[in-house]
């Protein structure tokens, strides 16, 4: 499938990429930053979009998804210090997630949230049904975001799922990550050897890898009941003990301060994903807890000091004044130039050559050119006053002020600086706007470009995938189709064959259900694919009998060394009657992908077997002599020369067994012989007329128990070590 995760760079998003990749989806990733180009694990494509970027929807439309997943509470882009900024960019972020999605129309989307939509004492664990309860602006905007995703759903019919999960933990590896109550009490205890708690406070901690596989389970499955789920490990503690813990493993010395306040209880209910899906939880709160303190205390330097440095305070004023001197800047500049343009204004007053020559008013339109109708206007007062300082100090004394050329003067000054501050000013706007849209457009061709760019590489490595496929289906056909050339007697011999070719395995066993408790060995590639036994008892099988019979691949996740690493059944009306054992595969091909594969191989292979059994059923009567299983003499010849063709390849082992004339004929013989016979085994006649016995899957040494237990009941052999066909 593929999937499209949405979310900053963190613990939880690199180990949910790492599943995906091993599970064989196709992972691409929406990192939310076009700037911060942090580390992930490696995907098959990656944007570096912002969330209110207009290329989201070109996003998804290039990516297809099959099931979106958006780590919502647990975005690292999103930094809640500042929890009203904060709080607008999240449920702006995922409107437009949404509205990009919903445009697509295709897959699941899945929305991350958390407990902190309940912020009160609850009795009793809280089930998906309870009213939220926010006590803070974070939750508030989680439960608004909630909202919104039952909103898409039950309006737009679209499959968007919400999943809570209680408490999440993780071991940090810097300062900042340290986000959650085990990993603060564990810094408290490094920072101060404290450890501050409310005792009477109740949870539960889910660790990140189970919340992992829960997730991992949402995103695989064809059917949901419900919208929302809690995802809970349902093991209740209290901040009492969780403390007890930590310090046990920080070291005895830290101290145990209880806060005088309330306690209150807050402790999700997983029934309804456990009734519907079935849940595992396998991380102990105490082992990961022990982990965490030794990895801190290890590394106590970076979490001591992974901190920003608090600002002098010199730096928190230039901080908190810097808009103030920056405003300020051109008023300065102002008053300088105005007292130079006074000064020389007063050297050039009496002079004839400059008497022509207006400095202030050179000096106003100078200020309105480059600042605009602001700085113009500031500079015609400051002109003015100087102006007048001029003319007071002359002979004309108080006269200039009666004198309407005076205000003619300063109406002057005023009209040319507001007018070309004013066009100033306009162009400043359109510069500006200008400015804007050519970034935005460029910002626009970017993102079309990367995203070009990213489907050009995508299209490349699909085509590189498609010309270089080793498992296509025109290639699994053709091999496969192999099956067809060889006699029926040898078709189950050689389908170990096929497997193993195309599973890329050296070690591919082939057991056939005997009867209604075992399965026999059939045929196998090498000695690893023969270690579980000739015969096994398949219903004690555990869980990869569960999953067998449920007609899916068993994949041995746990490598756990009893168990083939794949495993795969083949059934005719229901009733299992072959079983495909498959060792030796690498741990990168262990993935959905190959499951299918071998899902393929064994369709193909069965109607194989199926064209095989039919054929020998069409020629029962002739193969048979009379009503008994002894095989005449030309079909027990090609049957000997298949096995000894498998025995040739190492396909299988056998030993033919001469039975000793009993002064009866071979059919009578033969009659009586049947009833001692193994269901695997078979006898017949050659042309000699002497009665022969195939023990299949035997070697000489455990051949020798059988041939004990023909004596004990009359019948004498003999061992051919080769053959006679």
């Amino acid at each position: 499938m593929n999937i499209l995760l949405i979310g900053g760079a963190g613990s939880l998003i690199d180990n949910l990429i790492i599943k995906l990749n091993k599970a064989g989806h196709r992972v691409f990733l929406l990192t939310g930053s076009r700037f911060q180009h942090l580390p992930y694990q490696k995907v098959f494509e990656r944007y570096d979009f912002s969330y209110d970027a207009e290329c989201i929807g070109d996003v998804f439309e290039s990516t297809c998804p099959d099931v979106t997943v958006f780590m919502g509470a647990y975005d690292t882009n999103f930094q809640w210090d500042e929890e009203e900024k904060a709080a607008v960019r999240f449920s702006a972020s995922l409107t437009n997630l949404l509205m990009s999605y919903a445009m697509t129309g295709r897959g699941r989307f899945i929305f991350l949230s958390s407990e902190e939509v309940f912020d009160t004492d609850y009795r009793t664990p809280i089930g998906e049904e309870e009213p939220v309860h926010p006590g803070s602006l974070r939750g508030l905007a989680l439960s608004q975001a909630e909202n919104l995703c039952q909103s898409y759903h039950d309006s737009r019919k679209l499959d968007v799922i919400t999943l809570r999960l209680d408490h999440l933990y993780s071991i940090p590896n810097r300062r900042r990550e340290v986000q959650n109550l085990p990993a603060g009490m564990c810094l408290e205890a490094l920072e101060s050897n404290r450890i501050t708690i409310i005792p009477e406070n109740r949870f539960s901690l889910l660790y990140e890898t189970d919340a992992v596989e829960q997730i991992f389970h949402m995103i695989e499955c064809h059917y949901h009941e419900h919208q929302l789920y809690h995802i809970t490990a349902g093991r209740e503690m209290s901040e009492a003990d969780l403390a007890r813990m930590v310090k046990d493993h920080m070291g005895d010395t830290a101290e145990i301060v209880e806060k005088p306040i309330p306690g209150r209880k807050c402790v999700l209910s997983g029934s309804r994903l456990d009734r519907e899906f079935g849940t595992s939880f396998s991380c102990d709160t105490e082992s990961i807890v022990e982990k965490m303190a030794n990895h801190m205390r290890a590394n106590s330097y970076v979490f001591l000091t992974d901190e920003e440095s608090k600002p002098t305070l010199l730096q928190r004023i230039m901080k908190a004044s810097g808009w103030f001197l920056k405003a300020m800047i051109p008023f300065l500049e102002n008053l300088i130039c105005f007292a130079i343009v006074f000064f020389i204004y007063d050297l050039t007053m009496d002079s004839k050559y400059f008497a022509h020559l207006d400095l202030y008013l050179l000096y106003v339109l100078l200020f309105a050119l480059v600042y605009g109708q602001q700085q113009a206007t500031f500079s015609a007062v400051l002109a003015s006053v100087g102006f007048c300082i001029h003319r007071l100090s002359g002979s004309e004394g108080l006269s200039v002020v009666l004198d309407a050329n005076t205000y003619v003067w300063i109406s002057q000054l005023f009209i040319l600086g507001l007018a070309v501050g004013y066009m100033k000013d306009q162009i400043i706007v359109l510069k500006s706007e200008s400015e804007e849209a050519k970034e935005y457009l460029s910002l626009q061709l970017t993102d079309i470009q990367d995203i070009n760019t990213s489907n050009v590489r995508v299209k490349n490595a699909l085509e590189t995938q498609l010309v270089n496929q080793n498992d296509s289906v025109g290639k699994i056909y053709k091999i496969t189709s192999a099956l067809d050339y060889y006699s029926p007697e040898e078709v189950l011999f050689y389908a170990a064959e096929v497997i193993s070719q195309l599973m890329d395995s050296k070690d591919v066993a082939v057991y056939t259900i005997s009867n209604e408790e075992y399965a026999r060995l059939f045929s196998a590639t090498s000695k690893q694919a023969r270690c579980m036994g000739n015969s096994i008892k398949y219903a004690q099988l555990g869980e990869m009998y569960e999953e067998l019979a449920k007609h899916k691949v068993y994949i041995n996740r746990k490598m756990d060394e009893k168990y083939p690493l794949m495993a795969n059944a083949i059934f005719a009306e229901d009733r299992m009657q072959i079983m495909i054992f498959v060792w030796g595969i690498p741990w990168e091909h262990m993935t959905l992908g190959q499951a299918n594969q071998l899902t393929v191989v064994s369709a193909l292979i069965q109607d194989a077997v199926l064209r095989a059994n039919r054929y020998l059923e069409v020629l029962e009567n002739d193969r048979y002599i009379g009503d008994s299983r002894m095989l005449d003499a030309e079909a027990f010849a090609g049957l000997l020369h298949a096995y000894q063709t498998a025995v040739a390849k190492g396909l299988t082992e056998c030993v033919v067994l001469k039975v000793l004339p009993q002064g009866e004929s071979a059919e009578e013989t033969g009659l009586r012989l049947s009833e001692t016979l193994r269901q695997t085994d078979y006898m017949g006649i050659l042309d000699d007329g002497q009665l022969y016995v195939l023990l299949s899957n035997t070697n000489s040494e455990n051949a020798q128990f059988v041939v004990e237990r023909f004596r004990e009941s009359g019948f004498e052999t003999l061992l051919v070590e080769e053959a006679v066909v």
